[in-house]
């Protein structure tokens, strides 16, 4: 998530951005394995696999503390991959763009995909979404496989790396660490990330949570631990 001063001079210049953190193309992960080591996360992995599958003029990365140490050493890796630029960028924004996507009632998937789009916009969104009573919370970062996001109800807030990214402050420590105890929470990050630590300590914390982390898909074994967590905490999942 680059700054937002490197996102508006690209729309100045109507250039088209893709994310590489999703996946883009139909290609096995493994291809990756040449240039990054298995027990990278699989958002790195997928960067990665985008870069050398997609045509691309440039890429740029931040390597802050919005994102991570591992970023940084992905870009010297795609540096020597390929032959296009790769600016590295930190991204400190502190001007927030509020968060009212996260705590509205709208279909999880939805939601999430709304955020991840926003990354590519300097502009404040069009509408602000009412909020609604939370009956359920996810904290962390946006899953490589979004088919765990089906899971949850309507009325499910959203905290952590993804509330950050909808204020377009990725490197808010503080918000990033925000949770409501008063609902039962799940605690997200892809395995072989560095904010499995922060999960599993919040969850720790939280009265009612619970810490998960899946790799490249979301296998049944977690989609069973959401599923009964949300079912025996009394959410209603329609």
């Amino acid at each position: 998530m680059p700054p937002l001063q490197v996102i508006r001079e690209l729309a100045a210049n109507n250039v088209a951005i893709d994310d590489l953190d999703t996946p883009l193309v139909k290609a096995d992960i493994e291809s990756t394995a040449p240039y990054l080591p298995r027990v990278y996360c699989a958002i790195l992995r997928t960067v990665v696999l985008n870069a050398l599958n997609v045509a691309l003029d440039a890429i740029f990365i931040d390597v802050g503390p919005g994102k991570c140490d591992c970023a940084l050493h992905v870009a010297t890796v795609l540096q020597d991959m390929l032959d296009i630029p790769v600016h590295k960028t930190i991204n400190e924004d502190r001007d927030g763009f509020g968060t009212s996507i996260c705590t509205t009632k709208m279909a999880l998937t939805e939601k999430f995909l709304l955020i991840t789009e926003g990354v590519q916009s300097a502009i404040p969104a069009s509408k602000n979404y009412p909020p609604c009573q939370p009956t359920a919370g996810f904290w962390g970062v946006p899953p490589r496989d979004f088919s765990i996001l089906k899971l949850f109800p309507e009325t499910t807030h959203i905290f952590g790396w993804t509330r950050c990214m909808e204020n377009k402050t990725p490197a808010d420590y503080e918000l990033e660490m925000v949770f409501d105890p008063d609902i039962p929470t799940i605690f997200y990050a892809q395995s072989f990330c560095a904010k499995t630590a922060l999960a599993r300590h919040l969850a720790e914390k939280h009265p009612h949570g619970l810490y998960l982390d899946s790799d490249v898909t979301a296998g049944g074994s977690a989609k069973a631990k959401i599923q009964a967590f949300l079912e025996l905490s009394g959410v209603d999942l329609g």
